[in-house]
This record gives C-alpha cells, structure tokens and sequence, in this order.
C-alpha cells in the first residue's frame, strides 16, 4: 500500500476512503483508530492522525467522545461524487480536447467507449485465460 510518491497521511486517508466507498466500512460504523491504523501500517500515529483529520474536516468521518471514529451518514456518497470530479478533471478534459483535436463528436466518443467497453466484457474472454485482459 506504501507508495512513495504521495505523501504517507494522504495515504491513510485514501485507503480509509477506498473502504467506504466499496462498502467494507459501511456508514455509522466505527473506523479504525489512528493507533490502529498506526500499528497496520508501521507508522507513526501522528502521520496517521493526520490522514484520519483530513476525513473529519471533510466531514466523512466523525468522534463519538470515548468511542472511537465513525462513518458520517452520506459518507460514500460524498466521496464518490468527489473521486467523480477527480476523475472527470483527469481523464475526461483531456479525453475531450483530444477528441475536439481529432474532430470526434461526443456521440463518437461514446460509440467508442462502448466498443471498448464490450471488449473488456466477461462474455468476451476467453476461458483459457484465467484473467482479464
């Protein structure tokens, strides 16, 4: 999980929202603590704490006072329409300007991530494979 381009806190914070949004920390549970997420990771607890702050300032975790954290109601919604934008921003732009530079309209583009799409469709692999192309 430890990659060292970003910084370690961020990390934390990912993967802690990485668990909300597929479900395996769902909404008004507990999530784990920062010396939980210390001890995991083999980092400090300040780093972790700082990760785990990010969420709360966003509003995607909260403290029960002698509880623990919890997942805020509505949390993976927010985070998946934030990793939406995210993502609209990173691939979606650009994926715009080079179709407008190749002179594919929107309805073109569509054809072609549908096409895309269904080639990297289970019905389309081959059982000898073992995995996905």
């Amino acid at each position: 999980m430890i990659d060292d381009s970003r910084a370690l806190f961020q990390q934390i914070a990912d993967s802690v929202s990485d668990s909300i949004i597929d479900g395996s920390l769902a909404e008004e549970t507990r999530a784990p603590s920062t010396n939980e997420l210390a001890a995991f990771y083999r980092i400090n607890p300040a780093t972790a704490a700082k990760g785990v702050n990010m969420l709360v300032d966003k509003g995607i975790l909260y403290k029960r006072r002698g509880v623990g954290m919890f997942v805020s109601t509505g949390a993976r919604d927010l985070l998946r329409h934030e990793r939406q934008e995210s993502f609209a921003d990173r691939f979606i732009e650009p994926l715009l300007g080079e179709a407008d530079r190749l002179g594919l309209a929107p309805d073109d583009l569509v054809a072609l991530i549908r096409d895309r799409a269904h080639q990297h469709s289970p019905a389309h692999q081959h059982p000898q494979e073992g995995h996905p192309r």
